[in-house]
């Protein structure tokens, strides 16, 4: 039974876009031993995949702080040990950074990751045993599909499937109707969509029986969730969500809409309908990708209209 690690350290985006290569590994492979290498703050999203055995966390952001502290040299020697201990057969990098293959070259296995002309950083391939071409062309979910595939001696299939199985937490809070979630927050303010396309969406959504839930994450979000619930009649608020209690409340939704954010991937990939609103960033390489109905809007510069929204509102409710 083979023992293969992902190193797929961050973003939630960035790790969300990796799970249909471990669907497509899993099935494939049914009897390989998976685990995977992830930023501790993004620690629930590989365990939502049932193929996925152990998650090990890595804490470079909050090691970074202070290099030099002694319970962080602790840490960082223990993540080490636990690398070296498990005696790995392959080390798949599809992060394709310099810090993401050290972390693979500490586990002493062999590496398989991208070449240095399909890399985001050539530097990172000199650590890598298999060199793989993989076309900085295609979607981020098509190269991690074609990555795994190739370092493993398969053909990917064309659905795509992220494998996400969210938890069965009990959210009492949540509307009992018909609800959508409106992924308002981003971590730049030049990816936010005007508030009061927010709320004029909320208002189209309310005449339909549909009652807007709105997450959030800092202070700031939670104001700005706040200021457009309070223009909505019945809008929810949300309290502060665990990664898996996020998971739990999209897959049951009716639709989601948010802008370029992790949270609208997820949505994706629990297999509610979404549309993902870009206002300062392109779609083309990262925008939600799903077999089911996933739309992009937008673009640099180009922020979508509310009527664009509602169409594809529309077309998701149908």
């Amino acid at each position: 039974m083979p023992k293969i690690l992902i190193v797929r350290l961050s973003s939630m985006g960035d790790v969300i876009h990796n799970l249909p290569a471990v669907t497509d590994l899993a099935a494939h492979y049914p009897n390989a031993e998976l685990h995977w290498v992830v930023e501790e703050g993004f620690a629930e999203l590989p365990a939502l995949h049932p193929a996925v055995v152990r998650t090990i966390p890595f804490a470079l952001r909050r090691w970074r702080k202070k290099l030099l502290a002694p319970v962080h040299r602790d840490e960082m020697r223990a993540f080490r040990d636990r690398l070296r201990a498990e005696r790995y057969d392959l080390v798949i990098d599809s992060q394709g950074l310099l810090k993401s293959a050290l972390v693979a070259k500490l586990t002493g296995a062999p590496i398989a990751g991208y070449d240095r002309r399909s890399i985001r950083e050539p530097l990172a391939s000199w650590c890598y045993d298999q060199k793989l071409a993989v076309s900085r062309s295609l979607h981020a979910i098509a190269r991690n599909r074609l990555l795994t595939a190739r370092a493993m001696g398969y053909q990917p299939g064309e659905a795509i499937d992220y494998g996400v199985q969210p938890p069965a937490v009990d959210l009492a809070w949540r509307p009992r109707g018909d609800y959508a979630v409106l992924l308002t927050a981003t971590s730049r303010d030049d990816k936010l969509w005007p508030e009061a396309d927010w709320v004029g969406l909320g208002q189209s959504l309310a005449r339909r029986g549909i009652v807007p839930v709105l997450p959030w994450g800092g202070e700031a979000e939670r104001l700005r969730a706040e200021r457009i619930a309070a223009q909505l009649s019945g809008a929810v608020v949300a309290p502060r969500l665990l990664l898996g209690e996020a998971a739990r409340l999209l897959a049951d939704a009716r639709l989601a809409v948010g802008v370029d954010t992790g949270l609208v991937h997820l949505a994706a990939a629990v297999g509610v309908p979404t549309i993902a609103l870009f206002c300062a960033s392109e779609p083309g390489l990262t925008g939600v990708l799903a077999s089911g109905y996933a739309v992009n809007l937008g673009g640099y510069g180009r922020p979508p209209a509310l009527a664009e929204v509602e169409a594809a509102v529309a077309g998701a409710l149908a």
